[in-house]
């Protein structure tokens, strides 16, 4: 289905953002990966993904909070996978803490990773898109777009932009045959949330299996994480034909948590 289509996903070396590559690469799509990690064990997943889809995975190590970073990013992929046809916002970082007491170059740093990076990437991948008259953005946003928590200002501020970036991406380009959606998950078990965790441990001074049991999984009515391959499985729907009237949508994959 996405043969010849070339995806950036940002935060991709691990997580979610890996997930989705793996499905989008499994699809036919060449795949430019980014994101922080050793070396070597970034070439090995290149390498794996590219033998075992059979496309073409390259790796930007773009810094997300450097904007000339990102239209490297952008460019490579034009210039050594032939498009910017997928642009996948997922890098993203987080901190724990009450607003009178969060670090200033926390704020600073989760914004721009969560938030601002998206808008820098849609806007280098944007004319590529509009050019072919099709493309496809998805922000990996967060149910924290859609509703706050307590001790995640900066998140919850990123995460709320992200979504309001969408919609204003979606009607400037409703006519171009491009779409842009946000996807919301619940919490997902990943490295971001292992860290978060500990950090929601330390702030309230309970212990881990509390936090997953009595703040994370409370609000989750299926009681577990979401599953990665969940939201990849989303992602690569919205990338197809049959999503093409699918745009400026927040959906959440919350295991019911809004429904409440």
């Amino acid at each position: 289905m996405l043969k010849g289509r070339t995806a950036i996903v940002t935060g991709s070396t691990s997580g979610i953002g890996l997930g989705i590559a793996r499905a989008l690469a499994r699809d036919g799509a060449n795949i430019l990966l980014n994101g922080f990690g050793d070396a070597a064990a970034i070439e090995k997943i290149r390498t794996d993904l590219a033998q075992e889809a059979g496309v073409k995975v390259a790796y930007s190590p773009a810094d997300m909070t450097k904007p000339a970073d990102i239209r490297a990013m952008v460019a490579q992929a034009v210039a050594e996978l032939g498009g910017a046809d997928i642009l996948v916002n997922n890098a993203g970082i987080q901190h724990v803490a009450p607003v009178h007491e969060f670090a200033e170059d926390k704020w600073d740093a989760i914004i721009a990773i969560n938030m601002s990076s998206a808008f820098h990437a849609s806007k280098a991948a944007l004319p590529h898109m509009q050019a072919k008259k099709w493309g496809r953005i998805i922000n990996i946003a967060s149910i924290h777009g859609l509703i706050a928590s307590p001790f995640k200002s900066a998140y919850i501020t990123a995460k709320h932009g992200v979504v309001g970036l969408t919609k204003t991406i979606a009607l400037e380009n409703a006519e171009a045959g491009i779409t842009c959606n946000a996807i919301c998950p619940g919490y997902v078990k990943t490295p971001l949330v292992e860290k978060q965790i500990d950090d929601q441990a330390r702030v309230h001074g309970i212990s881990r299996e509390k936090v997953i049991s009595d703040i994370m999984l409370a609000p989750q009515p299926t009681k577990r994480f979401v599953e990665i391959e969940e939201l990849a499985g989303l992602a690569l729907f919205l990338c197809s034909d049959a999503a093409a009237s699918i745009t400026g949508t927040a959906l959440p994959v919350d295991g019911g948590w809004t429904a409440r």
